[in-house]
């Protein structure tokens, strides 16, 4: 990750998590510039921004968030649960049947499946050029980089953290999908959402609309995922 990606990929996650286009303000910008010269890793923050805002999605307010200072208090507490998994050596933690303390994985299958996601977005990122948008290649390359820097982080790690990665793995997939629903045409759009309604029709009436409506994001989001050819990055899918 080099100086601008730091800047642009904090950029980008919090003005999509706040679903409406706002600059971001002197201050903001003199905030990340503050984390970036401390040290603090852009997945870190990233995952941090994500978390604040499901904290602020869980809990019904008027008031919308409108500067990125409502996250500082979130990467403070992420980056120093970091600067905490770094301290100690990782053969230490390793328990005897070969498992991390902090993730019911064993490390060397974690780091297998991130660089093999790595390296099918990789992939799909040279397969797309020719037909796909712009913003979705850009969306895959970025994915590779935040993967690579996961990868690398994780494998340093003297506490591998298996709950935190997860929550980043979940923002770069969140990134993903949003992306991959731009990407397609209205008329394909249209077309699987009522295939996914018809598949739906007879359990409708008994679901309650919350549960309904979370089932057939799924769906769609699996469907288009399948569609483009994007793998899941989650570690449910080792």
């Amino acid at each position: 990750m080099n100086y601008f990606s730091y800047f642009s990929e904090i950029e980008d996650t919090f003005i999509r998590r706040r679903g409406k286009h706002l600059l971001l303000s002197p201050m903001d910008w003199a905030l990340i510039e503050s984390w970036k010269e401390r040290g603090v890793p852009l997945h870190v923050a990233l995952r941090a921004i994500e978390h604040a805002f499901d904290s602020y999605g869980a809990k019904k307010r008027k008031r919308s968030v409108k500067t990125l200072l409502y996250c500082q208090e979130e990467v403070e507490a992420q980056y120093a649960e970091w600067l905490e998994s770094r301290v100690g050596s990782h053969e230490d933690e390793q328990t005897e049947s070969g498992e991390d303390a902090k993730t019911p994985f064993p490390c060397d299958i974690v780091l297998a499946h991130l660089a093999r996601s790595r390296e099918e977005l990789m992939k799909l990122a040279d397969e797309s050029r020719q037909t796909s948008t712009d913003e979705f290649c850009e969306a895959l390359t970025r994915s590779t980089a935040l993967l690579e820097e996961l990868e690398n982080d994780y494998a340093a790690a003297a506490q591998p953290d298996a709950r935190k990665l997860e929550e980043s793995l979940t923002g770069i997939e969140r990134m993903l999908d949003e992306t991959i629903r731009k990407t397609v045409s209205d008329d394909l759009l249209k077309s699987i959402s009522a295939d996914i309604d018809a598949q739906l029709k007879p359990y409708k009436r008994n679901m309650d609309k919350a549960a309904y409506a979370e089932t057939y994001e799924n769906l769609l989001r699996k469907r288009l995922r399948e569609l483009l050819g994007v793998p899941r990055l989650s570690l449910f899918f080792l």
